[in-house]
């Protein structure tokens, strides 16, 4: 049994040491290896195999990184049942109650942002806000 740091750390000193030693290996051996060959149809950005429409520089919706973030939110909150599961038996029925309103909070959060229409993609409501503008303008 290590007693000291240094022999407690050091198999993993060996495997960092291993580990960038094989990815500077891999990396030195396709660069002095690797063919080189230019081409315009390499030069292409790759699209999932559909010819490049547009710029790349158009700006996209707020929504989709609203989308974005709640997924995360919501991903990292489900992450919380993994732990409870573990220790579901020791936790008895206070750990259920706990849970429960653990998941209560959750799903009151999600069903708020589905009222507020933050996971609806579609245009309807945008296109619902521009014909109210183009009848106030009408009046």
């Amino acid at each position: 049994m290590p007693t000291t740091y240094p022999e407690l750390y050091f198999p993993v000193i060996v495997q960092v040491i291993i580990a960038i030693a094989v990815a500077a290996g891999l990396i030195g051996i396709s660069a002095l290896l690797g063919q080189r060959r230019k081409s315009p149809l390499k030069d292409t950005p790759y699209e999932s195999g559909m010819a490049p429409v547009g710029s790349a520089r158009e700006r996209f919706s707020v929504k989709f990184y609203l989308v974005g973030m709640i997924f995360i939110l919501f991903d990292i909150e489900a992450v919380f049942l993994y732990p409870w599961a573990v220790v579901y038996r020791e936790l008895k029925i206070f750990g259920f109650f706990e849970m429960l309103v653990f998941v209560v909070l959750v799903l009151v959060g999600f069903f708020y942002v589905y009222k507020k229409g933050a996971l609806d993609w579609s245009n309807a409501t945008e296109g619902r806000k521009t014909e109210g503008r183009k009848t106030e303008g009408r009046k």
